[in-house]
């Protein structure tokens, strides 16, 4: 099953890939078509009721396709009012057509007569809440109507996700859903379409995953996260790259605690940072408490950058994953402690291949091989796992994403650092999953970018400035 966020991610990923949302279209108005004639004979009456969205452009789709049945096509507003271009392009050929079309300005007046088959394709998957006016009263006449009722992705009312209905919700016979059911639909009788989305749209992520990163225009500081870097001592840099990250890829504010002798090092690199200095040389057992107090109420943890290796630092890392109930992001020499802990938390581990084997994990050299062995991993470790390379892989043992962006040149120290702090913002305000994929992908386009200007003499700091146009700016 799929979300409907994740369907308009899907649509726009196989977008980016080359299979335009017209020819999408295309194909879900012939599937929609197919149902008709599934359903009833050749030269039987169909109205097809339609919306101003893409769902209604999928309807006057189909209407072509079956233009050798008796076909009425109400459109419930004006042409202009057509909100995609794609939808406008294909009512216009519905026009051209002898096909019966209307444009329906009072929704109380619509007049279906008496078909045989009514199509449903008023309001689609992306919209939510009670149907206003006019919908609302075009779904009364629906429903009042003796007719089949075939509902284009899903019954124009119904939430895709939940099957709530918070309002009028159209009584559909059928419902003709598109590249992978819904989880709404459950109840009802669905006909899936595959309509030509490749494999690739869903396995790697592209620009439409970043459609969770809308915001609130009513948003207050804090909203978008709150991360907390754990890490400096034998290394300054690789907090202070993360944090920095961290804030690039969103986050309101970004703390670093470090060990008080590194602590003005790192406020050095940049004055937007929170430093939090703790007595001491490096992280060690008796700075556990004060930490776990003092990140209660930040939103994510990004536990491991520049830490070292130390026995004693090791033992504090447990000690804290061990007493942490919140997200973490976990990273460098910390990670190698992870398999053995009992932890409440959500932790995104975020190793390279050499890392990943320090934790007990697989060894593959194709990206396809090492894919199905980190889902595996991933599912008995039972935390989220992003695994770095030229294609990154990241899963929870369920759910698994690959990531193609990024070049030879982000083998230069930091670049893991970088990706480590992003993916702690990211975490602030998606799943796991969504998160450590995102990371990879706006890490690797900011990469790209800077390889592009700098060759392989790009440094993990040329990341940091790109990653917001990564993230927000479009392809």
């Amino acid at each position: 099953m799929i979300s409907s966020r994740r369907m308009a991610a899907v649509d726009e990923n196989a977008e980016a890939l080359g299979v335009s949302r017209k020819q999408l279209m295309e194909s879900s108005g012939n599937a929609v078509a197919r149902e008709v004639r599934d359903l009833t004979d050749q030269g039987a009456s169909v109205a097809v009721v339609a919306g101003r969205g893409n769902n209604g452009g999928d309807a006057f789709v189909a209407a072509r396709f079956l233009s050798d049945y008796d076909v009425s096509v109400h459109l419930l507003g004006r042409r202009e009012t057509i909100t995609t271009a794609i939808s406008r392009e294909n009512w216009d050929a519905l026009t051209e057509s002898d096909i019966a079309a209307e444009e329906v300005s009072d929704s109380r007046a619509l007049d279906l007569g008496e078909p045989d088959v009514i199509v449903d394709a008023l309001l689609g998957t992306g919209v939510s809440g009670a149907p206003r006016e006019p919908e609302a009263s075009a779904i009364a006449a629906i429903n009042a109507a003796d007719a089949t009722v075939v509902s284009v992705d899903v019954p124009s009312g119904m939430d895709a996700d939940t099957g709530e209905a918070p309002g009028a919700v159209v009584d559909a016979d059928r419902v003709v859903t598109f590249h992978d059911a819904k989880p709404g639909l459950a109840d009802k009788t669905v006909t899936v379409a595959d309509i030509g989305i490749p494999e690739a749209a869903e396995l790697f992520v592209g620009p439409g995953d970043r459609n969770v990163l809308g915001r609130d225009p009513q948003a207050h500081k804090g909203d978008f996260g709150k991360v907390t870097v754990i890490g400096g001592g034998p290394y300054t840099g690789a907090p202070a790259l993360s944090a920095q990250a961290a804030l690039r890829s969103g986050a309101d504010l970004a703390y670093v605690a470090c060990p008080e002798p590194v602590a003005d090092a790192v406020q050095g690199y940049s004055e937007d940072l929170i430093v939090e200095p703790f007595v001491g040389t490096r992280l060690q057992p008796t700075h556990v408490e004060d930490l776990l107090d003092r990140t209660s109420d930040r939103d994510v943890v990004v536990l491991g950058p520049g830490l070292g290796d130390a026995d004693d630092t090791l033992r504090a890392v447990r000690k804290f994953l061990a007493g942490y109930e919140g997200r973490a992001v976990v990273d460098a020499d910390a990670l190698q402690v992870v398999p053995d802990v009992d932890t409440e938390a959500t932790l995104v581990c975020t190793p390279h291949q050499g890392e990943l084997a320090k934790m007990g994990g697989p060894r593959e050299s194709e990206w396809r091989d090492r894919m199905a062995a980190v889902e595996s991993f991933a599912a008995d470790l039972g935390h989220t796992v992003l695994v770095k390379g030229a294609h990154d892989i990241v899963t929870d043992g369920e759910t698994t994403r690959a990531n193609r962006t990024g070049n030879p040149g982000m083998t230069v120290g930091g670049t893991g650092d970088v990706l480590a702090g992003a993916t702690g913002a990211l975490l602030s305000v998606t799943d796991p999953v969504g998160a450590g994929a995102l990371a990879a992908y706006a890490n690797g386009r900011a990469g790209d970018a800077a390889i592009s200007e700098n060759g392989y003499g790009l440094l993990a700091s040329d990341l940091l400035t790109r990653l917001p146009h990564a993230l927000y700016d479009d392809d």
